[in-house]
């Protein structure tokens, strides 16, 4: 049995993330992106070149997924722009008609794996989400639906909403980490969004496991959420999203990846004094290039205002 151990924020590494900059806010002229890009994925294309995933919003409030390229040395410098999304809504009547959030892509031998989150608006509670899964052939293949029902459905273990899987490959082993509600109540605030774990031998049919990996600080926060899992050679870290008054990003740290110790808020980061991340930072993806550890995180307004990078200063 695993769960999370007590939180010890005295064992967060000292450590600075130098921002980079805002990278991208959709201009609003594409019908399927008139605002917000949330939840920044980024997928290594060639050289510095680096194809950036994110959650946009039409006009009726759907998500769609769509996608940008820059050169991570000049990340400012956007060098394509997704004409239509990469993935919409689902099918009317679907589990995600109403939206669909990226989660991670994962390379799979050739192919490429896109977890996402799918919206389904509710009439007592005000939505139920579970995950879904697209995929690609290979470099310049579409995605497309591996099914138009969730991989990871609503189920005993997570009766209520299912959101934003981080997924990775150890050997033959697909390991998961996702969020789900332990309640619904009056307010969202009610919600008690925690984070599980899963793991799998084929990336799509999945073993969940019952125990809270990462448990909501109550009722300091009342949800966490976005998990990013990074492997070094000794541990696992985890960043993830905290949502009390306003969302902060915070670490977490593990030996085997399902026994985490919380380490508080990254004290290498925070809201910049003025403006697009001086109100939130939320919704991060860590990753390494060329030697160096990136943070790719959205500000403002659940990803209103965009998303910016920043790298990790050496000590």
């Amino acid at each position: 049995m695993f769960a999370t151990e007590v939180e010890n924020r005295d064992t967060q590494p000292a450590h600075s993330w130098r921002k980079l900059g805002h990278v991208y806010q959709p201009s609003g002229k594409l019908e399927w992106s008139k605002s917000h890009a949330a939840n920044p994925i980024a997928e290594h294309i060639k050289n510095d070149l680096f194809r950036i995933y994110f959650s946009s919003r039409d006009a009726q409030n759907r998500s769609h997924i769509g996608s940008i390229v820059i050169d991570l040395m000049q990340p400012q410098n956007i060098l394509e722009e997704a004409q239509e999304p990469v993935l919409g809504p689902g099918a009317l009547g679907m589990f995600d008609d109403c939206g669909a959030s990226i989660g991670c892509v994962l390379p799979v031998g050739k192919r490429r794996f896109l977890y996402y989150m799918g919206w389904n608006l509710a009439v007592t509670v005000p939505w139920k989400n579970a995950i879904g899964l697209a995929i690609s052939d290979g470099e310049g293949q579409p995605f497309k639906r591996y099914s138009t029902f969730p991989i990871v459905p609503l189920s005993e273990e997570d009766p209520f909403t299912i959101s934003y899987p981080w997924v990775s490959i150890e050997g033959n082993l697909f390991r998961m980490w996702y969020g789900t509600n332990l309640k619904w109540g009056p307010v969202k605030a009610d919600m008690q969004h925690v984070l599980k774990y899963a793991q799998s031998t084929d990336g799509i049919n999945w073993q969940r496991h019952k125990e809270i990996i990462v448990d909501a600080d109550y009722p300091v926060e009342y949800a966490i959420c976005k998990p990013c899992v990074v492997k070094d050679e000794n541990d696992y870290w985890m960043w993830f999203c905290s949502r009390g008054e306003r969302y902060r990003i915070h670490m977490a740290r593990s030996g085997d990846g399902k026994t985490w110790t919380r380490l508080g808020q990254d004290k290498g980061i925070d809201v910049s004094p003025t403006g697009w991340d001086s109100d939130m930072i939320e919704y991060p993806c860590v990753f390494d290039h060329k030697g160096k550890r990136y943070l790719l995180y959205c500000g403002s307004d659940y990803g209103q205002t965009g998303f910016g990078l920043a790298v990790l200063d050496p000590n």
